[in-house]
């Protein structure tokens, strides 16, 4: 699989691309994929499965907050469990 990269994309056209992958709930990246594919008749195969998509988006702010607040713990590093 191939990467490329678009330099100097102005302003408006950044707004644009921003704005219709919000729209369509897509990254940009996929939805600049999905145009390319769709403007030049070429089938976009770029299907991911979205295995956890039932999980985002349910939690209220509150059980966020409770949740985060719980695994203050694991972000912290202990040196001695890291030293040979």
């Amino acid at each position: 699989m191939a990467s490329i990269t678009i330099h100097s994309i102005d302003g408006e056209l950044k707004r644009r691309l921003d704005e219709e992958a919000r729209k369509k709930n897509v990254s940009k990246n996929r939805f600049i994929k999905e145009l390319l594919s769709r403007e030049l008749g070429v089938a976009f195969e770029g299907h991911y499965p979205d295995e956890y998509g039932e999980f985002c988006g349910v939690w209220s702010v509150e059980e966020r907050a409770v949740f985060e607040s719980s695994q203050t713990e694991n972000s912290q590093v202990d040196p001695e469990e890291w030293s040979l």
